[in-house]
């Protein structure tokens, strides 16, 4: 069952509750926490897919609670906070922390991030240093992408969006999502911005712009295509 258990931590009673509600809807079993040292201390005892994890905690705060888990336990961690300086979001990449949501947030976007992850880490693509689809192949640690053995110049943003599809094939995601996973939850632009870098990534893809589908009335998806 712990592939299926999440840890959610947060002092707002109300806050866990609503989340607790979403969560559990989709098959997943919550415990839950208000304070960091009982945070710890169900860790201690129980396995889990995810730790949801507020940065603000009586006791032991959210950063502390992070650290004392990775050094222990490779567990994905979303933190949630109600800073969003670009420092904070730094400083949680560097402690180990898989994706940070900013206070006020959708549930429904925390919910379709944390699935994306523990579907991630299930299938170890953490561990993958490259794959191969056809003529195209990413390598994730030096963030290269070639094409039929010639490297492309994609810009940071194009590699993330296409590394982004190909962690989650198959899987349909409307422009607000992936605002969100690949610019940030408070990104300031529209959702044009996801149709332009789409645009500019078929571009460089040459022949396999027939990966990246559209699905008319929804958003797009990443899809091998003889």
């Amino acid at each position: 069952m712990s592939g299926r258990r999440i840890l959610l931590v947060d002092d707002e009673t109300r806050l866990r509750e609503m989340l607790k509600t979403y969560i559990t809807h989709e098959g997943y079993e919550v415990v839950e926490a208000s304070d960091g040292r009982e945070a710890l201390e169900l860790f201690r005892d129980q396995e889990f897919a995810l730790v949801v994890l507020d940065v603000m905690l009586p006791n032991v705060d959210g950063w502390t609670v992070c650290r004392e888990i990775r050094r222990s336990s490779t567990v994905p961690i979303v933190m949630l906070t109600a800073r969003g300086e670009e420092y904070d979001r730094l400083f949680g990449f560097e402690l180990g922390v898989d994706d940070y949501m900013v206070k006020p947030f959708s549930p429904k976007e925390l919910l379709a991030r944390m699935k994306a992850i523990i579907r991630r880490s299930e299938q170890g693509y953490e561990m993958l240093e490259r794959i191969a689809i056809q003529g195209l192949e990413i390598e994730f640690s030096s963030r290269t992408v070639t094409f039929d053995g010639q490297e492309l110049a994609l810009t940071p943003r194009e590699y993330d969006l296409l590394s982004f599809f190909v962690q989650n094939q198959n899987q349909v995601f409307t422009r607000e999502q992936l605002l969100n996973a690949v610019w940030g939850y408070d990104f300031a632009g529209d959702s044009r911005t996801v149709d332009t870098h789409v645009k500019t990534l078929r571009e460089q893809l040459g022949i396999y712009r027939r990966f990246l589908v559209t699905v008319w009335g929804v958003g797009y998806k990443f899809q091998e295509v003889a």
